[in-house]
């Protein structure tokens, strides 16, 4: 049985409610039910709590989910470079997929753009998770 893994920031939560619904859906698409959620209160928190996950080598790949949108200051700067390279650490450190469904939008509409029917960033981060596992599976070991 394959396990796996969802960080999702609570911050945007009109977004990332959304991210995590179709993440789910997907994983139920997929016949797989062995899914931890773990909630974090915004982006900066999920590298942590995803190395906390990878260290427990129980996990086939995590999905980190969250939605950082540009305000008036460079804080999202700040938030962008810290997640984005803390998930990669963690990825690297543990050879495990971590796969990056952290939406840096401009705005709110561009955010809700991406959970849309047409496009959905945590369906396809779901997938991305699936395809890393299936390589790592089949081709790598």
């Amino acid at each position: 049985m394959q396990n796996y893994a969802i960080v999702v920031s609570k911050f945007n939560e009109n977004v990332t409610d959304k991210l995590l619904a179709g993440a789910m859906e997907e994983f139920k698409k997929n016949n797989i039910s062995n899914i931890k959620v773990i909630t974090v209160p915004g982006a900066v928190e999920i590298p942590l709590a995803t190395q906390l996950l990878a260290q427990q080598k129980k996990y086939h790949a995590i999905v980190c989910l969250g939605a950082v949108i540009r305000g008036e200051t460079s804080h999202y700067d700040y938030v962008c470079a810290q997640v984005s390279n803390g998930c990669q650490k963690v990825m690297l450190k543990y050879n495990l997929p971590v796969i990056f469904g952290i939406l840096t939008t401009e705005n709110e509409e561009q955010a809700l753009a991406r959970v849309s029917e047409t496009e959905h960033k945590g369906r396809e981060a779901v997938q991305a998770a699936l395809i890393m596992t299936s390589i790592i599976a089949n081709e790598i070991n």
